[in-house]
């Protein structure tokens, strides 16, 4: 399991830069109608680039199975993560596969994701982990709108032992009392570490990797 993810690497420069920064995974987004979105051939040339120790990542948002099997064959996903409306026969559909489903929940007692999840659990299709982000009637994600930490413990509690990687909003100067207040196993950014949608800062990406290891330090 990784610890911080860096997602929404569009091109080769940024992927460099974010493995040398102390991320242990890199997402791609395979979404055609998200601002960071990469085709195979960009997906291809940065996999190509990454060192084998950094974890991919493809984000996916209701694609097909077929496609998202392809994909993460074919470029050699460590993870696939279901953004969208994902059912979990889908879920069974791409094991043996690794997923990290995503929720984006609009109530704070979070019953329907429990229920999914619950549903995940009859049909044995239960993901490896789940990603919490931050609602928005008109996105999947990467909003920069920040997600209801203090819910986290109390739904981590339920879902156990599904780790949580926790995303919506984080950057350098938040995700320290994210990680104290909601204690993910993981952090997940995009925005928050980015000049423009699909373009990393290597200043923000260090700084947040650091933060980041600096708040697990105390809490761990």
């Amino acid at each position: 399991m990784f610890r911080i993810k860096i997602c929404g690497v569009t091109c080769v420069q940024d992927a460099m830069m974010v493995a040398g920064s102390g991320a242990d995974a890199l997402g791609l987004n395979f979404y055609p109608s998200s601002r960071r979105y990469v085709t195979e051939r960009q997906a291809e040339e940065i996999c190509r680039c990454l060192p084998n120790e950094i974890i991919r990542v493809g984000l996916f948002v209701n694609a097909s199975v077929s496609q998202m099997c392809d994909l993460t064959d074919h470029l050699r996903l460590d993870w696939l993560q279901l953004h969208g409306d994902e059912s979990p026969e889908i879920i069974a559909r791409l094991a043996p596969r690794r997923v990290l489903r995503a929720f984006r929940p609009t109530e704070r007692d979070w019953q329907q994701e429990l229920e999914y999840l619950e549903f995940c659990r009859a049909h044995a299709a239960v993901p490896e982990a789940v990603l919490i982000d931050a609602y928005d009637p008109r996105e999947y994600g990467g909003t920069g709108k920040t997600a209801d930490w203090s819910a986290v413990p109390a739904f981590q509690q339920r879902v156990a032992p599904i780790p949580i990687v926790l995303a919506g909003g984080l950057r350098a100067d938040n995700v320290g009392a994210a990680i104290r207040i909601a204690r993910p196993a993981a952090v997940d950014t995009a925005s928050g570490v980015e000049v423009h949608p699909g373009r990393k800062d290597a200043e923000l990406v260090r700084a947040f990797v650091d933060a980041a290891r600096s708040a697990w330090r105390e809490v761990d």
